[in-house]
């Protein structure tokens, strides 16, 4: 917080004194709304969907029993012990140690859920309430939806179905279908009959004619905030701003006009260098050349360039047509303003030096125009990420970029890797083991509504060739890096995590895995690309790894299968010994293997090596202590039940005896075990 010295309004008044002023607006705990709680309703007819519980790793119990207990004594979830609704959790953890719980409602509440029937402002709303104004603030709501209560009636409709049993949400969590409507009509009953005060779901917009009328309504706003309950996180908050960005549009003294920043990219698009630069370029104007006939004139002195194979010559005419083409790109011709009343398309895609997107609006007589162009380049950490995991990057970026556009709404989503479909766009949920960058950027998703489709690469230009022509300018903003970093320390974390119960720790890992001569042909397909079919996979053991390709990430040098770390071969045997201490046996050797580690025939190698320890076979043979009986029903009462348990404050021993006539318990101390 002491981070911001924007002054606000221009009258010397920072974010301290309002932080002094409205102490509990800027509270650190999650607010609660003390005027409303949110109602949810069901399609009818409608069946109820009860999902089974996603398997939690042995390793991971005791953090996720820790989360679970957190939610709870924050009065966040409540503990259930029946319910015809359940949605299984998804859990990531962190380098913290810590985990991120949420409720996967694709699963089956979503469909049946009526949408909420309240628009989202359109840009035309936010503009006419803003007109005139020279001094602007944006105000942003810590974790919003959790900020709001859910009806009673309608928490059994987010049960989550845990390893723990049954527990409701009483807050509003993210994923749920119905969530930006409600809280739409929320802000704008706050907000009502506040002058030059706009709000589009958690993000308030503060405007005033001049510095004292900004600061008067930014106070109004404030108070209203807060008599409502809410909390705001300063971090993301602006305050008495000359100009503000806002849905691709620029807000200033001069009035509202079109970002810049929307053909940026595009005109700081550089030349290609090479053919496949040439393709990608070629590919771009085949895309839109759907809508401008005339675009495909551009290609002759680009054709030409393909037929020489053996040198790359970028001549005049080339470098003619290329601006020709920007030009065209950046005109009115395929440009528009954003309107969600159209068809929104978002488009990503990825290459190995960069990743670009478009958002576009589809009309009604099939022409597509773009609102605005997006690209970026890899960082080296992204460079090294698997061709899926740069895909999945790349839709991401794409809907975190154009989030004020699409959060709230229905949009479609175009990807030209086939394997995310399964990923991102499940009914069934987001798929137990997956890769877990994936995993990560798929609970990301489950905040927005969408559908998700394939589109080929070569009728992909529009995104394909803003992730191949990237400049030096289009490097990563900061906080884009901080969170890369952020999550390859988690993903490392995790990884480490899993050799510190075996005898060998992550370095060595790496060091076995390059030279394991399997794991080095894995390591290689998972980076640059895997066999199109299970045919052209010959040896028995790599099959394995194929049919699990959807789960195998790099972590470095190592290889991770979910949260599992792949041991190379001259480990396993090592590996075996570390579990089998303490003679578990087999079900529960398979248990902790599970937790930690994979290789393929894990499982078989376990019921050899337990089969073959002299002790586990005796104790497997050992005569039960007394002969079984079959219970015989009779007619008398039972008179006594005795019970032992040992108290877990003192150590000692009890025994529970509730006897049959009074039925009152009476509690002795013993020193019997048994």
């Amino acid at each position: 917080m002491n981070n911001f010295c924007n002054l606000v309004g221009g009258t010397g008044e920072d974010i301290t004194s309002l932080q002094k002023t409205y102490p509990k607006l800027f509270s650190d705990t999650l607010g609660l709304c003390s005027k409303t709680k949110i109602q949810l309703s069901l399609k009818e007819p409608c069946r109820p969907v009860f999902r089974p519980r996603r398997p939690v790793s042995y390793a991971m119990l005791p953090v996720v029993d820790k989360e679970l207990d957190r939610l709870e004594r924050l009065h966040i979830i409540s503990p259930v012990d029946y319910s015809e609704w359940a949605a299984p959790i998804v859990v990531v953890r962190k380098a913290t140690g810590n985990v991120r719980i949420c409720g996967d409602y694709s699963t089956g509440l979503n469909d049946r859920l009526q949408s909420h029937q309240y628009p989202l402002p359109l840009p035309q709303d936010i503009i006419s309430k803003l007109s005139n104004c020279t001094v602007f603030s944006q105000i942003d709501l810590s974790d919003a939806f959790l900020q709001m209560e859910v009806d009673e009636n309608s928490r059994h409709l987010l049960t989550i179905n845990t390893h723990r049993g049954l527990y409701q949400y009483n807050r509003l969590p993210p994923g749920v279908k119905a969530a930006p409507g409600a809280f739409q009509q929320l802000i704008d009953t706050m907000l009502a009959g506040l002058p030059c005060t706009a709000g589009y779901l958690d993000d308030v917009v503060v405007g005033g004619k001049n510095a004292d009328e900004h600061q008067r309504n930014l106070h109004a706003v404030l108070q209203r905030i807060e008599e409502f309950g809410f909390t705001i996180r300063p971090e993301k908050c602006s305050f008495g701003k000359q100009q503000i960005g806002y849905l691709g549009l620029l807000w200033d003294r001069h009035g509202v006009r079109p970002d810049p920043a929307k053909i940026e990219v595009i005109k700081n698009l550089p030349p290609p260098k090479d053919i496949t630069g040439v393709r990608s370029f070629l590919g771009a104007i085949n895309y839109y050349g759907k809508f401008v006939p005339n675009m495909r004139a551009l290609r002759f002195p680009l054709d030409q360039l393909l037929k020489n194979t053996t040198t790359f010559v970028w001549t005049g005419e080339c470098q003619q047509a290329f601006n020709k083409f920007k030009e065209i790109l950046s005109s009115g011709l395929l440009l528009a303003h954003y309107d969600p009343r159209q068809e929104i398309i978002v488009s990503a895609d990825a290459s190995s030096i960069g990743i670009g997107a478009t958002i576009s609006h589809k009309y009604s007589n099939g022409h597509v125009k773009v609102i605005q162009h997006a690209s970026r380049a890899l960082t080296p950490v992204e460079q090294r990420y698997s061709q899926i995991d740069r895909e999945g990057l790349a839709i991401i970026y794409a809907v975190k970029k154009f989030h004020k556009f699409i959060f709230g709404r229905r949009f479609r989503l175009q990807t030209d890797h086939a394997p995310l479909l399964r990923i991102f766009g499940s009914k069934k949920g987001i798929p137990t083991y997956t890769a877990n960058r994936l995993q990560r950027w798929a609970l990301t998703l489950l905040s927005y509504d969408f559908s998700i489709e394939y589109v080929s690469t070569d009728k992909f230009g529009n995104a394909d060739v803003l992730s191949r022509l990237i400049d030096q300018h289009n490097r990563p903003e900061e906080d884009v890096i901080i969170a890369c970093t952020t999550l390859e320390e988690d993903l490392r974390s995790v990884a480490i995590d899993s050799t510190k119960q075996l005898p060998l720790s992550f370095s060595m890992v790496e060091k076995a895995t390059a030279s394991d001569p399997i794991l080095r042909k894995i390591f290689r397909f998972i980076n640059d690309g895997w066999p199109k079919s299970r045919s052209e996979v010959k040896d028995r053991e790599m099959l394995k790894f194929f049919d699990r390709q959807e789960a195998l990430s790099v972590v470095q040098g190592g290889i991770m299968l979910g949260d599992r770390l792949v041991i190379p071969t001259v480990f396993r045997k090592r590996c075996l010994h570390q579990l089998h201490k303490g003679h578990p046996g087999i079900q529960r050797m398979k248990s902790i293997a599970r937790s930690f580690v994979y290789w393929p025939g894990l499982d078989d190698e376990i019921v050899s090596f337990v089969k073959a320890c002299r002790q586990c076979a005796l104790a497997v043979r050992s005569p039960p202590k007394a002969e079984p009986e079959s219970w015989r029903p009779t007619t008398a009462p039972w008179q006594r039940v005795h019970a032992d348990y040992a108290c877990p404050l003192d150590g000692e021993y009890y025994l529970l005896v509730i006897d049959a006539h009074t039925k009152w318990p009476e509690i002795f101390p013993t020193r019997q075990t048994t």
